[in-house]
Parts: C-alpha cells; sequence; structure tokens
C-alpha cells in the first residue's frame, strides 16, 4: 500500500456516481445493490468511514418520487382513472424514477465524506481533550 499523500484527490462524482473507491478509483465501493463492501479490494480503503445515512433516500423522494406523485395526482384529477390505470403507468414511473438513482446518489455521498473528510459533529468547549 501507498502512502496516503501519494493518491489524487478525486471528484466524489466521478468515482461516487460510477461505484468506485473515493481514493484509488478503481476498487468496488459496493458488494451488493446498496451494501458497501468493508474496504477497497484494490487500494485497501477501510469504508467504515461512510455513513450517508437516510440522504439517498431524502434525494430520491425529493427529485424522483414528488414528480411521480404529481402524475398520479394529476392523472387522477383529471381523468379519474381507475385502478388499473395507476397500475400500468404511475407504479412503473415510480419504481423507474426511484430505485435506479439510489446506488450513484449513495455512491456519490460515501465519495463525498471522503474527499471533503466529514466527520460526526463536535461540541467545541475550549478545554483539552481527555
Amino acid at each position: 500500500m501507498s502512502d496516503p499523500q501519494t493518491w489524487p484527490k478525486l471528484p466524489p462524482v466521478q468515482t461516487g456516481i460510477k461505484g468506485r473507491c473515493p481514493r484509488c478509483g478503481e476498487g468496488k465501493l459496493f458488494k451488493g445493490f446498496l451494501t458497501l463492501q468493508p474496504k477497497c479490494d484494490k487500494c485497501g480503503l477501510d469504508f467504515s468511514f461512510a455513513d450517508p445515512a437516510d440522504g439517498p433516500a431524502f434525494f430520491v423522494i425529493c427529485f424522483g418520487c414528488v414528480p411521480a406523485v404529481g402524475f398520479a395526482i394529476w392523472l387522477e384529477v383529471a381523468f379519474q382513472a381507475p385502478y388499473w390505470v395507476h397500475l400500468i403507468t404511475t407504479l412503473p414511473l415510480i419504481l423507474l424514477t426511484c430505485i435506479p438513482i439510489l446506488r450513484p446518489l449513495k455512491g456519490w455521498l460515501v465519495a463525498s465524506q471522503y474527499f471533503y473528510k466529514a466527520e460526526e459533529g463536535r461540541l467545541e468547549t475550549g478545554e483539552a481533550p481527555n
């Protein structure tokens, strides 16, 4: 393994959306659809720092689900569509606008945490740590 200073600073969008390691850009970030690898298989970066929490779901809800549900409401109000019409139009629309973007968003958030060295917030009290 190389010294951490020798790794290039890769943009989070470049590595995260592709599901690649934020440090080397080559190793896989995911071992399942949304499950992170424990560490990079190329450079050995430990991914335990990564905690995107509900960030990907929040963005998907805001930018995927809201327009799709807006379409469903419009369809219902404008045409009083029966349930079967919603089943063949609205349900696939919701699934297509939500599921495919979850993984790239999670990868981008994890890569951003690494790139910007994001950590849990701590209260500065002015006292020396124990």
